[in-house]
């Protein structure tokens, strides 16, 4: 009976996980082919297995099955690693998953990516990753710590410490672009407030419909970011923060010198033994770089 049981719930887990692979690959075109063809699907299936042996402390038996599945499809799991429901690893080659790493539900990672630790103790070294979480390519989340739900790491990232709800992480060192969870929590918050300051008739304080459609419109946001992320890159629409901060410091510079121009011209007005000292300008040729 419990075996009936078991295999009942394989099958089910399978069949989500195929289900998980059509909502997130244009190219999947049908169960069969995915089944057979898909690295991802065939690491999952012998990682399942391989944890259970794990938790039953049949050590060795789990770390030969996840040896024959890294020789297989080229990803590394750990058969202590904790993987959620409706997991999606796409291309694959190159993904490794350790020991103490924790997957939370509908999470998609592609290939190249590193779930890796950072010191050499017995305790949590891996990162956990909350539901909803994207990495692109090539990135590497490295340290005990949490990726929040629903964040998204761009391509060839290096993630060393938290990442909050919502996020959008790139570069190296990672620096966070988006956070939608901090707009949306200012959104609200706004809007209650003004509510405050506009009693009703009864005083009452009245609840607006847009809040009350906030989660509805929370989510189709986060749908149309997952089509528009990027996870072989950055989005050709998105900013570098990197060179916008450059730019602004550039801009100040040369608002500097334009400033500091006019008040030599001011002072030879004054003084006419005054000697102006010239100093280079930076041109727009030579700053153009940054803002390519």
């Amino acid at each position: 009976m419990r075996l009936i049981k078991a295999i009942k719930k394989a099958k089910a887990s399978l069949q989500e996980d195929i289900a998980a692979v059509f909502n997130r690959d244009p190219a999947a075109r049908n169960s069969t082919e995915v089944l057979l063809t898909y690295p991802g699907i065939h690491a999952l299936i012998l990682h399942r297995g391989a944890h259970y042996l794990w938790n039953k402390d049949y050590k060795f038996c789990a770390r030969a099955i996840s040896y024959g599945s890294r020789m297989v499809t080229g990803i590394e799991i750990h058969p202590a690693a904790q993987i959620g429901r409706r997991f999606f690893i796409d291309h694959g080659m190159g993904v490794v998953i350790g020991e103490t790493a924790k997957i939370g539900d509908d999470v998609t990672l592609y290939h190249g990516v590193t779930l890796g630790g950072v010191s050499l103790g017995q305790g949590k070294r891996h990162p956990t990753l909350e539901d909803g979480v994207i990495v692109g390519a090539g990135a590497k989340v490295l340290g005990p710590f949490t990726v929040g739900k629903n964040a998204k790491i761009g391509s060839n990232a290096v993630v060393v410490k938290e990442v909050p709800a919502e996020a959008t992480m790139v570069g190296n060192a990672a620096r966070m672009i988006t956070s939608s969870a901090e707009d949306e929590a200012n959104n609200t918050s706004a809007a209650l407030e003004a509510t405050k300051q506009k009693p009703t008739a009864n005083n009452e304080i009245s609840c607006p419909d847009e809040i009350i459609a906030k989660p509805q419109k929370a989510h189709k946001k986060r749908l149309s970011e997952q089509v528009d992320f990027n996870a072989y890159g950055l989005n050709p629409n998105s900013e570098d923060p990197v060179a916008e901060a450059f730019s602004k410091m550039l801009s100040h510079i040369q608002q500097s010198e334009t400033r500091i121009s006019e008040m030599q011209e001011a002072l030879c007005r004054l003084d006419p033994n005054f000697k102006p000292k010239d100093c280079h300008k930076i041109s727009a040729d030579e700053i153009d770089v940054i803002n390519n």
